[in-house]
């Protein structure tokens, strides 16, 4: 008998595992989230990433309060079953909370963390609030 598909990751102490977001068109790393069973079964059933606001607490949907949602493609899991892969489309080209494309925008130069990538958008157009992001 095959073993369910969510009894294959392993969960952290927490219930959680790592879940990084990828464009699907281009490679591009987007993000680095948290998703537990939940949050993963919703992605599957519902095709828009969602993942554990381990800050709110909760489940949140990509894009709920920006309207950039992720739009998910493909989900993969790693050799040793830890981290999960999402390829997405991210909607709006802004997949960070700053604005930007993707949430590595700083590059490590001689000792000091310089900002390399641009604001797309500005936060402050995005949210309603400023306490919690997606």
């Amino acid at each position: 008998m095959r073993a369910h598909w969510l009894e294959m990751v392993q969960w952290n102490e927490q219930g959680l595992a790592p879940a990084i977001a990828q464009e699907a068109n281009t490679g591009q790393v987007l993000m680095v989230a948290w998703m537990n069973r939940e949050a993963l079964q919703l992605t599957r059933e519902t095709g828009r990433a969602t993942y554990w606001s381990r800050s709110r607490g909760r489940l949140w949907v990509k894009g709920e309060e920006s309207g950039h949602q992720q739009h998910v493609q493909e989900i993969r899991l790693d050799c040793d079953g830890d981290v999960l892969l999402l390829q997405v489309h991210q909607a709006g080209g802004i997949a960070c909370h700053t604005g930007r494309a993707h949430c590595f925008f700083r590059r490590l130069e001689e000792g000091t963390w310089i900002e390399v990538e641009p604001v797309i958008k500005a936060p402050q157009t995005i949210y309603s609030t400023q306490r919690n992001h997606d």
